[in-house]
């Protein structure tokens, strides 16, 4: 079987080389694309003979960054599965890109196996997730009539469910809903505890896995 062809996209030379050899030793995956930034990828998926299923890419970057990359992609190459690897790991940034359609989110430091764990999982699976979110809720809310969950929300939740997957702070979704922002604490409390996250981060991937937010 061929091996699964991966790109890195980061401008950290040194970086990105360590990162090809650790994948080229994973069994069943090849780095065979290297690029320093959106552009740079850009210039060389149009002279490669097969591109990569799966795309490493880094956000904060020259030229163009992670955010327009991921843009790009999605408008002209949306079969290539993107996997973010960053520094970052700020709220806001990790669900800015996981609403613009990134299959998993990964901080620099993970483990080796981690990464080889993540790379397998979005190849079948097609997506991998490790923010306060497990297997069970994702097998879990799949299993649900997708055509009855909108109503086990009221509709001031699902405002507030679509605004909480924006890049808005709780108090810019408080001033949009002309509400206090301890009333906006008592939404997210509410369904973090009906949601069964603890995060705004898995409260954001439920609403993207069941479609309640459209990437």
């Amino acid at each position: 079987m061929e091996n699964c062809i991966v790109g890195v996209v980061d401008d950290h030379v040194l970086f990105a080389q360590s990162l090809q050899g650790l994948i080229n030793s994973f069994d069943g995956f090849e780095v065979a694309l290297m690029a320093r930034n959106g552009n740079d990828l850009i210039n060389k998926l149009s002279t490669v003979n097969k591109e990569p299923s799966i795309i490493l890419l880094d956000i904060n970057m020259p030229i163009m960054n992670g955010f327009e990359t991921i843009a790009w992609l999605n408008e002209n190459k949306p079969n290539i599965k993107v996997i973010t690897l960053s520094m970052d790991d700020d709220e806001e940034t990790i669900i800015k890109m996981l609403k613009a359609g990134s299959k998993g989110y990964l901080l620099k430091d993970i483990h080796p196996d981690t990464l080889h764990l993540a790379l397998t999982e979005v190849l079948t699976k097609g997506h991998f997730y490790t923010d306060n979110v497990t297997t069970a809720l994702l097998r879990g809310v799949s299993k649900k009539d997708e055509e009855s969950l909108l109503e086990n929300f009221s509709s001031r939740e699902l405002e507030f469910m679509e605004l909480a997957c924006s890049d808005k702070t709780y108090k810019e979704i408080a001033n949009e809903m002309c509400l206090s922002p301890k009333t906006i604490d008592n939404y997210r409390d509410t369904l973090f505890k009906k949601l069964e996250v603890k995060s705004r981060i898995g409260l954001v991937l439920y609403a993207l896995k069941n479609k309640i937010v459209n990437n």
